[in-house]
Parts: C-alpha cells; sequence; structure tokens
C-alpha cells in the first residue's frame, strides 16, 4: 500500500489500528527529545541517546562548554558539554539525571530511499512537533561534498535543528542538522556512534588554519593558510611552517575548507597523508601521518584540523 494510502487511513479513521500505532511512535519519540538552549539566542532540539544522562545534539545549537536541557516532563537540568565535532555538527552533552527515557537507535546502513521517516524537535517554540516524509537520498549533499546525510523531505524549521530523524518504528536513524534545496538534512546514526567511539581518538593533525585565494598557474585557487602548528604535533613532526598554504591532499586540490577534514578523517589516526602547499611562492609537498587526538571536551568554537 502507497504511504500516502496509509496515512490517508490513518486520518480518516478507517484504520484505527494505524493511527493508534502512529501516535504511540510519535509519543515515545517525544519523551526522548529535549529542548536545548546553549549561549546566544534561540535554541534547538537535542536525543537522549542513553539513560544515564547522554544527550546528543548539533554542534552548532550547543556552542559553549555549557548549555541547559529541558525534558519532556518539565525538568530543566544543566548540561556540560562532554564533546564537540564542528564538521560533523555533532555535540554530547551530560546531564545529572539516570533512568531517562532513552530514544531506540536504528542501523542508518540499513536504512533505504523511500522509507518512511519522522521528525520530532521544538519549532519556534512549539515543543514537541511532530513531521513526517520519506527518504530521498542517503549521501553528500551537492557536488564535492564528503559527509553523507540522510536527506528527507520533512518539514524543519528553526528549533528543529538537533532533534531526531526516526524510521517508521521510532527508531532514531539520524540527528536533524540542517535544510538544504529543501530537504532536511540529518547526521546518519552510525555516525553519530562513530562520533562517540572516537571522541578520545580524533584523527589529529595539529594546525589552525584560515581559509584564502591563493594564485597557481594563472587562476585563484582555495588554499588553507596555516596560523599556528602544534608543538609536538604531526604537523610539526613533517615540518609544516605557519605561514605555508596547504591547497590539496594527495594531488586533488580542496573545493572546500572542510576538505582537510575529510581528508583527515578518511585516513583516520595511524594514517598517512600527502599535503600539496605552496611555501615562498613555491609548490611543494609534505607527507605526515596522522594522530589520535587528546579526549575531553573540544574547545567551544573549534574548527580546527
Amino acid at each position: 500500500m502507497a504511504i500516502a494510502a496509509i496515512l490517508d487511513e490513518a486520518a480518516s479513521g478507517a484504520r484505527p489500528d494505524i493511527a493508534d500505532e502512529l501516535a504511540a511512535v510519535a509519543a515515545r519519540l517525544r519523551r526522548s527529545t529535549v529542548q536545548v538552549r546553549g549561549r546566544g539566542p534561540g535554541g534547538g532540539s537535542g536525543v537522549i541517546w542513553r539513560p544515564d544522562g547522554l544527550i546528543i545534539t548539533n554542534a552548532h545549537v550547543a556552542r559553549g562548554p555549557r548549555a541547559t536541557v529541558e525534558l519532556w516532563d518539565g525538568r530543566v537540568l544543566a548540561a556540560t558539554v562532554t564533546a564537540r565535532d564542528p564538521q560533523r555538527d555533532l555535540a554530547a552533552l551530560a546531564v545529572d539525571a539516570s533512568d531517562l527515557p532513552a530514544a531506540p537507535v536504528a542501523d542508518s546502513g540499513a536504512l533505504r530511499v523511500g522509507e518512511l521517516v519522522l521528525a520530532v524537535g521544538n519549532p519556534f517554540g512549539v515543543v514537541g512537533a511532530l513531521t513526517i516524509g520519506i527518504v530521498h537520498a542517503i549521501g553528500p549533499a551537492g557536488e564535492g561534498g564528503r559527509q553523507r546525510w540522510v536527506q528527507a523531505d520533512v518539514r524543519l524549521a528553526p528549533g528543529n535543528s538537533g532533534g531526531p530523524l526516526a524510521d517508521a518504528r521510532g527508531r532514531v536513524i539520524g540527528i536533524n542538522s540542517m535544510i538544504a534545496g529543501g530537504l532536511a538534512l540529518a547526521v546518519p546514526s552510525n555516525a553519530v556512534e562513530r562520533f562517540l567511539r572516537g571522541r578520545s581518538e580524533r584523527p589529529y593533525l595539529g594546525v589552525s588554519t584560515r581559509p584564502v585565494l591563493v594564485p597557481v598557474a594563472g587562476a585563484r585557487v582555495l588554499g588553507l593558510l596555516v596560523l599556528e602548528v602544534a608543538s609536538s604535533s604531526p604537523a610539526a613532526a613533517a615540518g609544516l611552517l605557519i605561514g605555508d598554504v596547504l591547497v590539496g591532499v594527495g594531488g586533488r586540490p580542496f573545493a572546500e575548507p572542510a576538505d582537510l577534514a575529510g581528508a583527515l578523517d578518511d585516513a583516520g589516526p595511524g594514517g598517512a597523508l600527502h599535503l600539496d602547499l605552496i611555501r615562498g611562492g613555491r609548490r611543494g609537498s609534505l607527507s605526515v601521518v596522522i594522530a589520535r587526538g587528546g579526549g575531553g571536551p573540544l574547545p567551544p568554537e573549534a574548527e580546527a584540523a
């Protein structure tokens, strides 16, 4: 039966079992969805990932070291940001509570295009709002993108960020992040689990950079100007210097600033990268072995590779 027909039957009351099941799924998702208020105006949503107080939201929602979380039952709790990854747009929060109604989590790798999905959040202050749609695509959004997204035609608005995208059984398969091209983009649940496992094993290069345009062969190309090289870092060991301009990896030029972070993720701790650079107006390259980053929370505005 087509999804539209199923929803029509549920709405008309012709199939009360379907209507009751959808209502039950929505109620469970609402109990596992929280309001998150971080630094600055506005706020977003979050998902209770584990009953011991672990909550997942977006990095752009939890920008500082602390946040405030309001549960479905009205309790307001102080939260600490224990990990943050701006590239993946994920943040982990910890609250001092136990036996919380954690959301069931499904394998996003098993998700198929066309599946029914539901999103819960707090758009424009409307608590626990639910919207429904189907999976449009699974993969990078736009040309040159590296990060995989669950793309769905569910309606999101400010305040939905950080909330759950769930399958028809109410199992979370993504964390809603943004709207692009009229579609909701959600970080897949498997990427969330990797983020949680790798909080102390992030690929680490040890540089701070700033995007710049540099002339190469008569054209202006994107480069990443090295502003800082951490002592005893892989970048320092490889001979990278302040003032170097990174222009690509392994002969592949950067299309956007996030490409360096994507290359680090692909290589992983212990992997090697060949960095293409410009130093003193001359092209060159360096080979660097990626290390594991330190544990603990990331700096509030960290975008460093």
